[in-house]
């Protein structure tokens, strides 16, 4: 493709100091809409009589790297993840899902900045509310370390299934078992390499690819490359894969031109245990993630800040199990879904569907209800429970 014919348009942006009213109806419809107030920019590109609330794709494109705007390249293909370029080889081939422990005994975290899609989820009603971490990993055959993990709940048995993804964690509470026995479910758990790193038992555990034997034990562990042939799962997409799970736009999805989008710096959000936030560097152009009042880093990754291109904000309401807080979200419940997306510093008010356990799912911009585009890079969606979700803010 001749890159000499692209040219980059600017995106006129009209800013407006006020505040924008969301009005979010995701419990039953028993049940008076959430209002969230938010300060903030309010982005317009005064449209004219267009329909305001669409999000228009420009004549010209332009791109924070020209290789987005490439059709094809040799030996490589566009991942179904991130649509970034990676090896053509990785094309079939299911990515995994990785359950990480985000207990603040459990940081730091390895690995996790090779994740491609992250989902942080309330993992019980208990503890306040404390989260846990599902990292989709599509090149997973040369983890070093990763994690450490811990136990799945339902709802990533769910999560992984949209993805034929095979799911990688260390049991659970007996609710995941009718769950695990579905056919689209694949999962190993348990029996991982143990690092001495001088804490618990339960914060010891990662994921390798190849065997690993512990140096101070002496002890041996099966990499996951022999613990997937060993289980006869298939490595490459199956009957259940049902396709590319998301859209992504053609150059640079700046949500300019969507009447309700709004300048966005930080999200606070209501996750009370570790008070997870995500902060806009516009440098990179990246929303960056903290928790416990610090920023995420990857030692593996030369310690750089966990970070996102595309973020989602789905309200969503659960159900718990037992008094212990044990719960499962509803996931394919039919009341209206809202939400946000998020990238470049801009967010737009979304809805979402998922009509199956295992089932894709879709997000839609509320304004036109056609399907998101996001824009290439990684991803970050976090199920905010709907009972808290007016405690959401974004500034």
């Amino acid at each position: 493709m001749n890159l000499r014919n692209i040219k980059k348009a600017g995106v006129s942006i009209a800013l407006a100091s006020t505040l924008l009213t969301f009005t979010l109806a995701c419990d039953n419809g028993e049940k008076e809409p959430n209002v969230i107030e938010i300060g903030g920019d309010v982005l317009n590109n005064g449209g004219g009589e267009e329909d305001p609330g669409a999000v228009e794709t420009p004549d010209t494109v332009e791109a924070d790297d020209e290789d987005d705007l490439l059709d094809s390249k040799e030996g490589f293909y566009r991942s179904e993840l991130t649509n970034k370029w990676i090896d053509e080889k990785l094309e079939n081939q299911r990515p995994i899902a990785v359950m990480v422990d985000n207990e603040l005994t459990a940081l730091d975290h390895y690995g996790v900045n090779s994740a491609d899609v992250v989902y942080e989820l309330m993992n019980s009603t208990a503890n306040g509310r404390v989260t846990r971490l599902m990292c989709l990993v599509k090149d997973w055959e040369n983890l070093e370390q990763f994690g450490s993990i811990r136990s799945t709940r339902t709802t990533n048995v769910m999560l992984s299934g949209e993805w034929n993804a095979i799911l990688i964690h260390d049991g659970g509470p007996f609710y995941i078992n009718d769950y695990l026995a579905m056919p689209y479910a694949n999962n190993l758990s348990g029996g991982f390499a143990r690092f001495s790193n001088g804490k618990a038992t339960e914060f010891t555990e990662y994921v390798t690819s190849e065997k690993y034997t512990n140096p101070n034990t002496g002890k041996s562990f099966d990499g996951l490359i022999d613990r997937i042939k060993k289980a006869g799962y298939d490595t490459e997409y199956n009957k259940y894969y049902e396709g590319k799970h998301w859209e992504f736009s053609k150059g640079d999805n700046k949500l300019a031109d969507a009447s309700d989008a709004k300048a966005v710096k930080q999200i606070d959000l209501p996750f009370p245990h570790n008070k997870s936030q995500l902060k806009y560097n516009a440098d990179k152009k990246v929303y960056e993630y903290y928790e416990y009042g610090q920023a995420h880093i990857d030692p593996l990754d030369d310690n750089k800040t966990t970070s996102f291109t595309n973020v989602i904000l789905e309200c969503i309401s659960f159900t718990q199990l037992d008094p212990n807080g044990y719960l499962t979200y509803n996931v394919t419940d039919s009341t209206s879904h809202e939400g946000y997306y998020l990238t470049k510093g801009v967010a737009v008010p979304i809805t979402w569907s998922k009509k199956t356990p295992e089932g894709i799912t879709h997000y839609y911009y509320k304004s036109s209800g056609d399907e998101i585009k996001l824009n290439t890079g990684k991803t970050y969606i976090a199920f905010v429970p709907a009972d808290s979700w007016s405690e959401l803010e974004m500034k």
